[in-house]
């Protein structure tokens, strides 16, 4: 057993073949056998950098792994509860921030937490373990959530578990936020968050859809009728490119994108609004919503896919400039990436160029970067080395500027920080009487992990400060 983690390799995911046919899960997950073994690889820490350092929620790694080993898999369920309300979401979609601070990862690789974490929730489900989360009375108080994204379903949890009566309003006609309309069911498919929201409805919180905030009800209606209001709206202003030619027809938001496919296998929309089938398609942008345009492209029989970015191809390896438990800094290759379409790297957009109103081409330049320290600081363009990149659907990737523009002009009383956020005290508080925000709605574009965590803090707060909030 103290040695495992050098003798027993770790189990890397494993992607289905063919799966570009259809929009169901990509990956083959491990049986109960092999998570048996990888659990074995666990070094029980005593300072378990996992769980103190890497994973926002502090679950207790060490713990549910011996579980595991020992064949406890009611008691793992148990543990990994008490720190993760939705296990089923963070074991398809987190990064696995705990899995770089892992102590085994120095001498070997990394615990697979994921796939572990995976197995405990879907045995828990299995065997019905998994119930609603009642609490045993009523404090005779009332929230309201407004967004039922991740940190928003958190937030709602933890304070209906606490005994508060929870109201939760969302603007689309179902619950989830960017889990549902922004992330492909290739990687999280819908009925996952179903299941979750059923339990959540039988433990007493209340949902009402198709319900926007300062459209549909004012934030002093909110204020009236509760204790307190959380704002849980996210940060789905999508940064743009603001170069010639970005008027041209065919030129998207990467959200408008995905959620368009979205809506069309949720059977909302008749048909895609956007459609990459036929096209040469170029994503700007080379993140996670880079790859999952990508993903979403090839599966609608998209011609040709080409994605870039600004910035310098990362190494293969951690880089010393990011050394054990940070996050590091590496290439990261997806499953999306392994299906198809090209990368390109230290690209700069110069111009969109048109043809009868509608982009055909991105006019772009090579880029030569300074390198500080392992990192890239600052970036050149190489003279003379424009070239194009044929294109007829452009979706943009680059990441977001903070809550939406409209949201922020119908509440002036809200004050927003530099990046373009909800500015709130360390309690969570926006400066206004009974109004609260959290996740990326107050800090900026982020994890889903990470805004599950800040939905928790968020509950935490209210709860610990209810009698002053009123005051």
């Amino acid at each position: 057993m103290l040695k495992d983690f050098l003798d027993i390799p770790r189990r890397n995911a494993a992607y289905r073949a063919n799966r570009t046919s259809d929009f169901l899960d990509v990956e083959i997950r491990a049986g109960k056998a092999e998570i048996l073994e990888q659990a074995r690889r666990c070094m029980g820490c005593g300072i378990p950098f996992c769980h103190a350092y890497g994973c926002p929620l502090a679950n207790n790694i060490p713990e549910f792994n011996a579980a595991v080993c020992g064949g406890r898999f009611e008691y793992a369920y148990k543990i990994l509860s008490l720190t993760s309300p939705f296990p089923e979401f963070t074991s398809r979609i987190c990064p696995a921030l705990c899995e770089a601070s892992c102590c085994a990862g120095l001498p070997s690789q990394p615990m697979a937490v994921k796939q572990t974490e995976f197995f405990i929730i879907e045995n828990a489900f299995k065997n019905n373990l998994v119930r609603p989360r009642a609490p045993q009375s009523r404090n005779g108080r009332r929230v309201a959530v407004v967004g039922s994204g991740p940190s928003g379903l958190a937030c709602a949890d933890r304070l209906n578990e606490m005994g508060y009566e929870v109201c939760v309003f969302e603007k689309n006609s179902k619950a989830g936020g960017l889990l549902r309309y922004g992330i492909p069911n290739f990687k999280l498919e819908k009925d996952i968050i179903d299941r979750r929201i059923a339990l959540m409805e039988d433990a007493g919180i209340s949902f009402e859809y198709d319900v926007e905030i300062a459209k549909d009800v004012s934030l002093d209606f909110l204020k009236r009728k509760f204790g307190a209001v959380c704002l849980c709206v996210g940060a789905e202003e999508p940064r743009d490119l603001k170069i010639k030619g970005r008027e041209l027809g065919g030129i998207h938001f990467a959200l408008d994108f995905l959620g368009s496919q979205m809506r069309y296998l949720l059977r909302e929309k008749d048909g895609l609004e956007i459609s990459a089938k036929g096209k040469n398609v170029l994503i700007i942008g080379g993140g996670d919503t880079g790859s999952d345009c990508l993903g979403t492209a090839i599966r609608q029989g998209a011609k040709n896919v080409v994605q870039i970015e600004i910035m310098p191809e990362p190494p293969a390896e951690r880089d010393a400039s990011t050394p054990w438990p940070m996050w590091e800094y590496k290439k990261r290759t997806s499953s999306s990436h392994l299906e198809g379409g090209k990368r390109m790297w230290s690209v700069g957009s110069c111009e969109f160029l048109g043809e009868g109103g509608n982009v055909r081409a991105l006019k772009a330049k090579r880029l030569s970067w300074k390198i500080e320290n392992g990192r890239p600081k600052s970036f050149e363009e190489i003279e003379g080395s424009e070239f194009e990149i044929k294109a007829d659907l452009v979706l943009l990737c680059m990441g977001f500027t903070g809550v939406k523009k409209s949201l922020a002009a119908e509440n002036p009383e809200l004050e927003l920080t530099a990046r373009g956020v909800f500015k709130t005290d360390a309690f969570g508080a926006a400066g206004i009487p009974k109004i609260f925000a959290c996740g990326d709605a107050a800090n900026g574009a982020s994890l889903v992990v990470r805004a599950i965590a800040s939905g928790r803090n968020l509950a935490e707060n209210i709860d610990k400060n209810f009698a002053t909030i009123l005051q």
